[in-house]
């Protein structure tokens, strides 16, 4: 198995990624789809509308999560990763004025945004609980091109006949996953990992260097994961000097900026208290996610809803850490991607499968491992760091109240990053022998997904997101 530091960690915009960045991605597809006449199958100018359908999560807490307005920023053309937010809003008021869509080699096509964009709040889709359904037609009604798509955690997105096949064939490639052949170290599981490292003497972050310099080469590796980096930091600073209310109708404050205020007026007096690290850690991670429901730009880390783990502790690294370095804020990335690896490949990353334990709970074990490594952890303190974090997650619901990635998310967030820091710490207290290995905590996640009942994953039906203050 071999899943890329750039799969696990992706430039896009919030407030979600399997329902903002998924969503859009899939339309992209499609309307590529479109122009080419699905491989010379129809004339692209036949192309008279097109309709779209939303279904389970993707339906229930689609409006929170912006997942319409993402459905036609992906008809418009727009990448997840290359949004012009100026551009995106006048196209986006432009379509809702006249119910077109310019479309290169099809012209003009008529799509209603009140009509032709359904929210399906039946049953889910068989496959997956993100099902998505994009149909065009030709000017009598016939259909030209139809397909469902799932998006599956993360930014992922895969057709019906794609999962279908991976279900026949658990190793099939599915975008991401690429097959093993030609990588030096193509661990599948964290058993692997370990022995490969034990066998080769190299540490976790060395290994996936290997695999990723033998595509890329190492200065564009270096390139990407500087500009990884710089996405994540610019994203915390902006977080930390915006006020105001979040979008979506719930008057949630921003506070990361106010409280970054006064940790900056303590630092150095006798009035700060010992756990005010704590406050640095949450304030970090607070300001990503609050810049996330508000729609700005992200790093999935491992998806949109915890992206403010990783970065966090990251900056708590840079900024707080004895000898913290350059060099090891890449070792910090692709250790933690080499452990979003593998719980994504052996179980899963999506709040709509498995609840928050697969967000916050796969990021702080992401965070808790890049930690371990970048302050000299050996690969067994590595993995048990991460299993700490990761077990410490494990039957975490994901509950977001009306559907926005706001309430508990910005502060569970904060309480991620705090367990990841916690998680390394404990590890490289010990030797790395433990308990309870890293690939049974995973497996134990993706049992503990499947026996949650779906009001529980990120469908906004149970949870806190029912039990709401009564004024």
């Amino acid at each position: 198995m071999f899943l890329s530091v750039f799969d696990i960690f992706k430039i896009g915009i919030g407030p979600s990624s399997s329902h903002t960045m998924g969503p859009m991605t899939a339309a992209v597809d499609f309307l590529n789809r479109l122009t080419a006449g699905e491989n010379g199958k129809f004339d692209p100018a036949a192309v008279a509308r097109i309709i779209a359908s939303l279904h389970g999560s993707l339906a229930f807490t689609g409006k929170g999560h912006a997942s319409d307005r993402a459905v036609m920023l992906g008809l418009l053309g727009f990448r997840p990763d290359k949004v012009d937010a100026d551009l995106a809003e006048e196209k986006l008021a432009e379509l809702q004025d006249t119910c077109v869509l310019k479309v290169s080699k099809c012209g003009e096509v008529r799509f209603d945004p009140e009509a032709d964009l359904v929210f399906d709040y039946g049953p889910a889709l068989p496959l997956h609980a993100n099902g998505m359904k994009l149909t065009a037609f030709d000017r009598n009604g016939e259909v030209l091109l139809a397909d469902t798509y799932y998006s599956i955690g993360g930014g992922f997105v895969v057709t019906e006949a794609e999962l279908l096949a991976a279900e026949k064939a658990p190793d099939a490639d599915l975008h991401e996953e690429k097959e093993a052949i030609g990588y030096p170290y193509p661990f599948g599981s964290a058993a692997e990992m370990l022995q490969m490292g034990r066998d080769s003497g190299l540490t976790i972050s060395q290994m996936k260097r290997a695999n990723e310099e033998s595509v890329l080469g190492a200065k564009i590796l270096n390139e990407k994961l500087e500009a990884i980096w710089g996405v994540m930091e610019n994203c915390i600073a902006r977080g930390l000097s915006l006020e105001g209310i979040l979008p979506g109708g719930l008057s949630v404050k921003r506070r990361a900026r106010a409280i970054h205020r006064r940790l900056l007026e303590q630092s150095g007096s006798n009035s700060q208290q010992p756990h005010a690290i704590n406050d640095w850690l949450s304030v970090y991670a607070m300001a990503v996610n609050e810049e996330n429901a508000a729609g700005g730009q992200v790093v999935t880390s491992p998806t949109n809803g915890a992206a403010g783990v990783v970065p966090a502790v990251i900056r708590y690294y840079r900024d707080h850490c004895v000898d913290a370095s350059r060099e090891g804020i890449d070792t910090f990335l692709l250790t933690a991607a080499a452990i979003g690896g593998l719980i994504k490949h052996n179980a899963s990353i999506s709040g709509a499968e498995c609840g928050c334990q697969a967000e916050v709970g796969s990021a702080s074990a992401m965070a808790a491992a890049g930690l371990c490594a970048a302050l000299g952890g050996s690969n067994e303190q590595i993995e048990n760091s991460a299993e700490i974090a990761l077990e410490h997650h494990l039957g975490m619901t994901c509950d977001p109240v009306r559907g926005l990635v706001q309430v508990p998310c910005i502060e569970r967030n904060g309480m991620g990053a705090i367990k990841a820091v916690s998680a390394a710490s404990l590890a490289l207290h010990g030797d790395g022998s433990h308990f309870m290995p890293l690939d049974n905590c995973i497996e134990t996640m993706r049992q503990t997904g499947q026996d949650m009942r779906d009001k529980y994953k990120e469908t906004s039906l149970g949870g806190l997101a029912v039990n709401l203050p009564e004024c």
